[in-house]
């Protein structure tokens, strides 16, 4: 059974930073994208960040571009999400996901995380 468990999110002041986790267990990690979602309050879920399941290719939404880094180590089967500058309407549950084929923006991916609030305070 695949599960993904994010944690990391909180409370945080605008202009700063968090550092957001996903721990994959019951799949073969090194061999899927891996991506980062968020959602607030009456928005549909916004594709983020993902890296693809050999790590050499990154994506970034302009939203986040040069804000947020995405990463992830194989060995601990875990993602990241490096959240710089942060700013009030970066304010959402955010999930982690993985894909078993090419990354996509969309939310057509294969398994998600139960999500972690992240909330920036002006």
């Amino acid at each position: 059974q695949v599960q993904l468990v994010e944690s990391g999110g909180g409370l945080v002041q605008a202009g700063g930073s968090l550092r957001l986790s996903c721990a994959a267990s019951g799949l073969t990690f090194s061999l899927y994208a891996v991506g980062w979602f968020r959602q607030a309050p009456g928005k549909e879920r916004e594709f983020l960040a993902a890296i693809s399941w050999a790590g050499g290719i990154t994506y970034y939404a302009d939203s986040v571009k040069g804000r947020f880094t995405i990463s992830r180590d194989n060995a601990k089967n875990t993602m990241f999400l490096q959240m710089n500058s942060l700013k009030p309407e970066d304010t959402a549950v955010y999930y982690c996901a993985v894909r078993a084929r090419v990354v996509v923006t969309t939310t057509r991916w294969d398994y998600w995380g139960q999500g972690t609030q992240v909330t920036v305070s002006s």
